[in-house]
């Protein structure tokens, strides 16, 4: 297996850094976009899932890399909690709410195999 020298390799931060793109587009349109305080809110616990990765990666310490990888994992769990109120409130359609959950399911079970 070869050796990952830059975070931008890691899989999950592609697939996590995709997330991000696809809860600013959702929150960026209709009443979503009005909601200031759950748009603000969502936007910065997806943010977090990826930004923690590389903060982790850099250490080069295999005991600090698993702790932001532990804090990537529970802002993913932040993220589809405020999906619910997203698709309770008719924020987002089923599709948006289940594609954007499925994507964060992924991200959650590659980072319990790094």
């Amino acid at each position: 297996m070869a050796t990952v020298e830059r975070f931008e390799d890691l899989e999950v931060w592609q697939k996590a850094r995709d997330v991000v793109n696809a809860v600013y587009q959702a929150s960026s349109v209709g009443t979503f976009s009005r909601d200031y305080a759950l748009r603000d809110q969502i936007r910065r616990a997806v943010v977090s899932i990826p930004n923690n990765i590389p903060e982790g990666f850099s250490r080069h310490l295999n005991k600090e890399f698993i702790q932001f990888l532990f804090i990537s994992k529970g802002s993913v769990a932040e993220v589809q909690s405020k999906l619910y109120t997203a698709i309770d409130q008719d924020y987002i359609s089923q599709e948006a709410f289940d594609s954007t959950y499925e994507r964060l399911e992924v991200v959650a079970k590659q980072l319990l195999v790094l």
